[in-house]
Parts: structure tokens; C-alpha cells; sequence
């Protein structure tokens, strides 16, 4: 890819440094962040055909088997995305695979304790009046973005990935008035009806998109990695189109039904303080001076990590303990398909082989050595189940989400008589909510403030700086009344 760089004007941005982001390290995040998205939604892939596991499986791959030992698998994994044509291993053949997702629903749960019960923005404003315009603004982008679906996607990003970039586009009109570069809004105490509704629709067209972190490549200050100096996203994107190919080469390689293709292209984009470019398959499709004068794009940490970009991903830190239950499970299952049924060893009985087993047979021979010995059937293995709870106690104190968060009790509450005693069962989990109610309403303070600075350069509603200093308020996951 050959990047024109003119128009950025910034000796420091190197074309070979953005090659290295776009070819080598987006490939690693595909790779590392990938990962941490499968193991969270584990999503099924079909086995190649000719696997031979026909006996044991349904021809669908779950993206967590991939961890799971080649003993039990019969197959080599190197990623969850060859989940569907693992490398098969010789002399052995996939045994009894038992999946059990234990990481969705916890990070389900830490969604509904920080986002379940909604977000609310408090202007600090001096003035009543003002402070409820801008909140209603407010809330009018963040409806148009979504409302509550923006929040919880917010929060289901960060946790998965360990942050969450927030990237504030202003709308077409928005961005043609930052561009004529209109005087300030006069500062009116006293807004009709309709000046304030011609207001909220600016503000509605401000587009706050979350950015993956498999597509972002921030471009970091070298002396301080809070600082952003640009923003690069590299993605593929599905058109609207069939992939246009040599018809006969397409029956050559898929046969004469071969199939057609949607058309997907690379885009890689650019986001400076005063440009921005976006290329598509390595070509320069679109570029121009960027009138903000600084990055649009809010980084939220889903938890605090010193001297790193990203945050702590609840995910990462769960893929072992995942990849042991799911090892034991799998064990036991194949222990429990090789033992739950008895078998007998007759000796001394003639047409032994013939005769029906069932409640009031009758067995006689003249034999007097002759015997009947059973054997198998499922034995308990406390050791065993043991060691498949401390897997899952292990994972609830690396979480902090227990099975009392989803409303499995199995006499752990005790006799609770308060709201209080119930608020201490939870103590993990609510101390981890707390800590992410600062990471992320920092951030949300932030996008909050950087629309209003759209919109006052805009010429749209005019505040001052102190009027954009912004509270956000989360409810209280577990009120003492329930």
C-alpha cells in the first residue's frame, strides 16, 4: 500500500510505520482480539467434510473447543478460526466434547449491573435553564445513537476486548458549517420552541460510533501513551455487489455451479488533528482538511491498566479456567458414555448370548460352577466433581460474577433479612461495577463534552467551557428496597 501523506503536513508520519500497522500489527489483532471474541460468543463452524468424527460429533465445530487437549479432540488447533479444519492427528479419535460457555453470561451480568437500569447526564451548569438544554441535547445524541443499546454495546465491547474507542462524527450539515468556519453562536438565555428544536436536530446527526478493537491502530505520542496523535482504522467492509471474476475460471475451480461471492474491500482511514484520509483496496479515495483541529475519538478502559492503551479485558483473563471446565466436563462425559451402561460376563451358561435381560428373568442350568458377574455402570467420582467446582469457584473470584448474580441460589444466600445482607453477597461483583463506573463515565464525560464543542464551533449552540463539564449519574444496581 503506498500512502500520500502531504496533507497531513507532520514530518513524524511515516508511510513505512502506517505498512507496518496495516500488514503486520492489525494482523496480530486479528489474531489476539479475535480469540477473545470467540471464546465469549463461541460460535459454531462446520467441520470440513471427510473429518471422520461422524460418530462422535454433528459436523458443528464450537469456537472453544480449540482449547480443548488433542486427546479429547483428535485435532491440532492454532486459533479459534480454524475451528472448522483443524490439523487431525493420527490413532486418535474425537471422544465425548462437552462445551459449556461460563464466560457469556457473566459478562452479560456485568453489563446489567453497570448499563441494566440506564445512564443519566447532569449539567454543572449555573444556570437551571441552560443545564436542562444541554441535557436534553444530551440525551437527544445519545438517542439517536441508540439510546440504551449504544450503553450496553459500549460495555460489551469494553469487556470483551478490554476497551472501547468511541469515535464522534459530525453530521453532513454540521461539518459544511465547521467548515465555512462560521462566527460563534450568540449565547441567548431564552430559547423558543422552535430554535431549540432546530438545535436538537444538529445535534442528532452527530454519529458516535464504537470502534472495534480488531480494526483500531492508534497512533500513540512516544512520550506519553494516554495521547493520541492519530487515529487509523484498517477493516474490510462488505458492498453491495457480487465479486466480478472470470465466469469460466470460476467453473474451472468450483465446478460448474460454482458460486458466487460478495464483494468485499479493505479501507484503511486516517483521523488527524487537521486531516484525514480514507483509502480503499490501497488506493486514495477520499481526503480533506479536518476542521476540529483535534481527534474526535473518546478511549474508554474497561478497567485501568497502568502504562498500557488497552484496559483489562474480563475475557482474557477467564480463557484458561474456560478451557479447564470445558477439559473436565468433556473427561467426564466420556467416562459416564464408557461406564453408565452394565455389562455382564457369564461363565458356564450355554446361549448365554441369546437370552433377554429384564426385571424377573429367569436364568437355570445344571452347571453348578456357572456364574453371572456384572461390571461398569456409572460409579461416583467425588474427586472428580470436586475439582469441576473449584474450576467454576475459581471463576467466580477472577469475575466477580457468581451464580447468585443470574438468580442460581442452591442455598448459598443463607437467611438474608435486608436489602444490606443481600448488598454483601454481591460485594464482588458490586465493587467491580463501581471501579467501571469511573472508567467509563470519564469517557462518557468526554463524548459528552466533545459534542457540545461540535456544536459550538458549529455556530449551533454556544456554551462555555465550563458549561460542558458534565456528571454522569449511574443507577444503583441493587436498590435496598428489593
Amino acid at each position: 500500500m503506498s500512502f500520500e501523506l502531504k496533507i497531513f503536513e507532520d514530518a513524524r508520519l511515516r508511510a513505512d510505520y502506517l505498512e507496518w500497522l496495516t500488514e503486520q500489527q492489525w494482523l496480530d489483532n486479528q489474531i489476539h482480539f479475535g480469540q477473545l471474541w470467540d471464546y465469549y460468543q463461541n460460535p459454531f463452524r462446520v467441520s470440513c467434510a471427510g473429518s471422520g468424527d461422524e460418530d462422535t460429533g454433528n459436523g458443528r465445530i464450537q469456537a472453544q473447543e480449540t482449547g480443548l487437549p488433542p486427546r479429547i479432540t483428535g485435532r491440532v488447533y492454532a486459533s479459534t478460526d480454524e475451528a472448522g479444519f483443524g490439523r487431525k492427528l493420527p490413532d486418535i479419535r474425537r471422544k465425548e466434547v462437552v462445551i459449556e460457555n461460563d464466560i457469556a453470561w457473566r459478562i452479560g451480568a456485568m453489563v446489567d449491573f453497570l448499563f441494566g437500569k440506564g445512564v443519566s447526564f447532569v449539567s454543572r451548569a449555573a444556570e437551571a435553564t441552560r443545564g436542562q438544554e444541554i441535557e436534553q441535547i444530551l440525551k437527544a445524541v445519545f438517542e439517536a445513537n441508540g439510546g440504551a443499546g449504544f450503553f450496553q454495546d459500549l460495555a460489551v465491547l469494553g469487556s470483551v476486548y478490554g476497551f472501547a474507542d468511541c469515535l464522534v462524527r459530525p453530521g453532513e450539515r454540521l461539518l459544511s458549517r465547521l467548515i465555512r468556519d462560521p462566527r460563534p453562536a450568540v449565547r441567548s438565555t431564552s430559547l423558543d420552541i422552535s430554535a431549540f428544536h432546530a438545535i436538537r436536530e444538529h445535534a442528532e446527526t452527530i454519529a458516535l460510533e464504537l470502534i472495534e478493537a480488531p480494526r483500531a491502530l492508534p497512533i500513540l505520542e512516544e512520550s506519553d501513551y494516554r495521547k493520541v496523535r492519530y487515529y487509523v482504522q484498517h477493516f474490510q467492509q462488505p458492498c453491495n455487489a457480487i465479486e466480478q471474476s472470470d465466469p469460466l475460471l470460476v467453473r474451472r475451480i468450483a465446478g460448474r455451479t460454482g458460486r458466487q461471492e460478495r464483494k468485499v474491500i479493505t479501507v484503511t482511514e486516517i483521523l488527524g488533528p487537521a486531516a484525514w484520509q480514507r483509502y480503499e483496496n490501497g488506493q486514495l479515495v477520499q481526503q480533506a482538511a479536518h476542521p476540529l483541529g483535534f481527534v474526535p475519538v473518546v478511549h474508554i478502559q474497561n478497567l485501568a491498566q497502568p502504562y498500557a492503551y488497552e484496559g483489562i479485558s474480563d475475557v482474557e483473563q477467564l480463557v484458561p479456567l474456560q478451557d479447564e471446565l470445558n477439559t473436565r466436563l468433556s473427561d467426564r462425559a466420556s467416562r459416564i458414555t464408557m461406564q453408565a451402561f452394565k455389562m455382564y460376563l457369564a461363565k458356564g451358561l450355554d446361549g448365554f448370548s441369546d437370552k433377554t435381560i429384564s426385571p424377573g428373568r429367569l436364568w437355570f442350568t445344571d452347571n453348578p460352577d456357572a456364574t453371572i458377574e456384572a461390571f461398569g455402570g456409572d460409579t461416583a467420582s467425588p474427586s472428580e466433581n470436586l475439582h469441576i467446582a473449584e474450576i467454576r469457584e475459581a471463576m467466580d473470584k477472577i469475575s466477580g460474577v457468581t451464580p447468585v448474580v443470574a438468580g442460581v441460589l442452591k442455598n448459598k444466600l443463607g437467611n438474608l433479612t435486608s436489602g444490606v445482607a443481600l448488598k454483601m453477597t454481591f460485594m464482588g461483583m458490586m465493587s467491580k461495577t463501581a471501579r467501571k463506573q469511573l472508567t467509563y463515565g470519564q469517557g462518557l464525560k468526554s463524548i459528552a463534552k466533545m459534542v457540545l464543542t461540535i456544536l459550538d464551533r458549529a455556530g449551533v449552540y454556544a456554551t462555555a467551557p465550563e458549561e460542558r463539564d458534565i456528571d454522569v449519574q449511574f443507577a444503583n444496581p441493587l436498590d435496598d428496597e428489593e
